[in-house]
């Protein structure tokens, strides 16, 4: 049973799996800041754009025969 311990104290192959968790949350973190950053300024720009052409006008050219 001691030699058991022993072993499992020295086994590293649970710190790599430790190290790919936290890298993975990392980039999950990441990449929802950068969605959350990119959702915003495409809002803003799509806002600004519906205003631009909600306050256009169209004239239509006239057909004098």
């Amino acid at each position: 049973m001691i030699k058991f311990i022993k072993n499992f104290r020295k086994d590293e192959d649970g710190a790599v799996t430790v190290d790919w968790v936290v890298l993975t949350a990392a980039v999950v973190g990441l990449a929802a800041v950068a969605y959350n950053q990119i959702h915003s300024g495409a809002s803003s720009l799509a806002g600004t754009i519906n205003d631009a052409l909600g306050s256009a006008t169209v004239t239509l050219p006239s057909t004098n025969n």
